[in-house]
């Protein structure tokens, strides 16, 4: 198998100094994604932001800040939620990781510490949050109370989805298939391989069996290394792959398709099980509990499909209705080998399900298909074709029907 970033591999800028290069692909995206539904898809996922939080008061102190129960989460339990504004509107949304006691404590590795003693919670925050996430951090807690540690550079991860992900993970592993079956959405367990700890995370993100390794970054590259060649059907792929079928999923991406601006219920968090209504207090919780107990949202995050010919529609598109009135914009957008174009969009709720509506953007290319996203984008980042500045003056209006469904799409 390829290394993590071999020099073919199609790379975009990196997060941090530390890590490496984001794989955009490895020279044939949709055999990546067909990986997803013949074996397994092996990505880097490293540029997430990765926190720790120590003592005795760690859970108490996150469930204050975020819209899901930490503390009723058992030790190798996990849990999808969102940190928010005072106006109810989301910082991040984040993944929170239950490791103290019981049977997720830490295994002993040759007698030494590891990255996970005396850790009460691992917190996995979008690269594009991490830094709202820090700043939430440092605002509200304090370190005497809940030791709070970025371990972005220390600790590295990588994917591995797919209908036979399960399987190929537990033969790399020596682990009962079973026992990572048993693992509930966001549920984890640890490892000890190679003389290094290991956290395995189940994650639901792509509506695929899907499971996620958090490896001490001196061992990432033979843990990759061993994962690829554990069984036939492996295939180390990038971020467009995975983006493709996360947009399929319906699944948002922080500063994609939900931002600072966006409120819990527009991004369908109530869905993706992300807010609790039973627990106590937590940032912007008025907003959220009277929208859910006597009121809705304007807006929602809903799938939308288009034809594929002219390539993607570039995110920030508006959306029109036949009367001319702009009711959404698009979000991420993608050319699925599957099912054609299929894009998140932000559209107004009393728009219906199979709506027909037009995309209309600007293009400083004569081409509209140029207004897909760039080689040297991230997949689902504003495309070179967009105007950036005054001096480009838009020389093609475009349009392209699109459809409005529900979410996620057919998997």
């Amino acid at each position: 198998m390829t290394a993590p970033t071999p020099p073919s591999a199609h790379a975009v800028g990196a997060p941090s100094p530390a890590l490496p290069a984001l794989v955009r692909d490895y020279g044939d995206p949709a055999a990546e994604y067909a990986a997803l539904r013949t074996g397994a898809l092996l990505v880097d996922r490293s540029h997430r932001d990765r926190w720790t939080l120590r003592g005795a008061k760690a859970r108490e102190t996150l469930t204050g800040l975020v819209t899901n129960d930490v503390v009723s989460l058992a030790a190798g339990q996990g849990q999808y939620a969102a940190a928010l504004t005072a106006k109810g509107k989301i910082v991040a949304d984040v993944r929170v990781l239950a490791i103290d006691g019981g049977s997720a404590a830490p295994p002993a590795v040759d007698g030494e510490r590891t990255w996970l003693d005396d850790v009460a919670l691992v917190v996995d925050v979008p690269a594009r949050a991490a830094e709202g996430w820090a700043a939430l951090l440092k605002k509200f807690v304090n370190p005497r109370v809940a030791r709070y540690e970025r371990i972005t550079d220390a600790v590295r991860a990588f994917g591995l989805y797919g209908v036979h992900a399960r399987d190929a993970l537990a033969r790399a592993f020596g682990t009962p298939p079973s026992a990572l079956a048993q693992l509930a959405p966001y549920g984890h367990a640890t490892l000890a391989w190679g003389g290094a700890a290991l956290l395995v995370v189940r994650v639901p993100d792509l509506g695929l069996d899907g499971f996620e390794v958090l490896v001490p970054t001196e061992a990432f590259d033979a843990v990759w290394a061993h994962v690829a060649g554990a069984a036939p059907g492996i295939v180390a792929g990038g971020e467009m792959a995975y983006a493709i079928a996360r947009v399929e999923a319906g699944f948002p991406e922080w500063g994609l398709d939900i931002d600072d601006g966006t409120i819990p219920q527009e991004a369908n968090l109530d869905d993706l099980r992300a807010i609790s209504y039973t627990k106590g207090c937590y940032t912007g919780q008025e907003v959220v509990a009277r929208i859910h107990f006597r009121g809705h949202v304007n807006r929602h995050l809903r799938g939308l499909a288009y034809p594929p010919d002219g390539g993607p529609i570039p995110r920030g598109a508006q959306l029109v209705d036949e009367t001319g009135k702009v009711v959404g914009d698009v979000r991420t957008s993608m050319l699925s080998p599957r099912l054609g174009g299929v894009a998140l969009g932000m559209v107004r709720r009393e728009v219906a399900l199979g709506a027909l509506l037009t995309a209309r953007w600007t293009s400083v290319s004569d081409d509209c298909a140029d207004a897909a996203a760039s080689d040297d984008a991230a997949p689902g980042d504003p495309p070179s074709g967009e105007a950036t500045s005054a001096e480009d003056a838009p020389r093609a209006r475009c349009e392209r029907a699109v459809t409005v469904g529900t979410l996620p799409f057919p998997l």
